[in-house]
């Protein structure tokens, strides 16, 4: 499976709720994998992979809320989706409160399910962009100097060249050529795009 294509995970102890939608998600052109709890899902699957899961609340071993909290633990970017019975909403309510995307109450329709699954692969792909640029943003930051960066700082203080060589003990001419490099670097040609670039990070 390639970096960017997406996967949905399915982790119920059911095995016939499991096939039945790991053939549901196959018939819209999406790939699936399931797993019969969520030890094995931690055990088996690369959290890293793009895609979403979708998980029930009471399983054997370890819930889906427990789960929910391992995979923050782990630094999972993927959204989780919880199914939850008619018992289960406070559990539910209190997932979506500690950041799972959305929580289905079984029954649910196929295209609900469906829907939603859409909707959690749309917000992973916005995440790992945003990851991405974060990712570049650092890079170009790291890649500044010990004095760009003191200029840089200063620069978003609000401060202007004169006193940044002040403060410095550095010539105005020396501050000009640090700010003029590390705006380089940072592909920023105005202090409100520098202030944009740093605000990546």
């Amino acid at each position: 499976m390639s970096e960017d294509q997406q996967l949905v995970s399915i982790i119920d102890d059911d095995m016939d709720v499991r096939d039945s939608l790991v053939e549901l998600i196959d018939s819209i052109g999406l790939q699936a994998k399931s797993y019969a709890s969520a030890i094995n899902f931690l055990d088996e699957a690369d959290i890293n992979q793009a895609g979403c899961v979708l998980a029930d609340v009471r399983m054997p071993g370890m819930s889906g809320i427990e789960l929910q909290h391992k995979l923050k633990e782990l630094g999972a970017i993927q959204p989780l989706i919880i199914m939850t019975g008619h018992g289960d909403i406070t559990m539910a309510l209190q997932a979506m409160k500690n950041g799972a995307f959305e929580f289905l109450q079984k029954p649910f329709r196929d295209q609900e399910l469906l829907d939603c699954i859409t909707k959690a692969l749309e917000q992973d792909r916005d995440n790992r962009k945003g990851l991405k640029t974060q990712l570049i943003t650092q890079e170009m930051i790291n890649s500044l100097t010990i004095r760009e960066r003191e200029v840089v700082d200063k620069v978003l203080e609000g401060k202007v060249n004169k006193i940044i060589a002040s403060e410095l003990e550095i010539s105005d001419r020396t501050v000009e050529i640090h700010r003029s490099h590390a705006m380089e670097k940072l592909g920023a040609k105005s202090v409100a795009e520098l202030v944009k670039v740093m605000l990546r990070i």
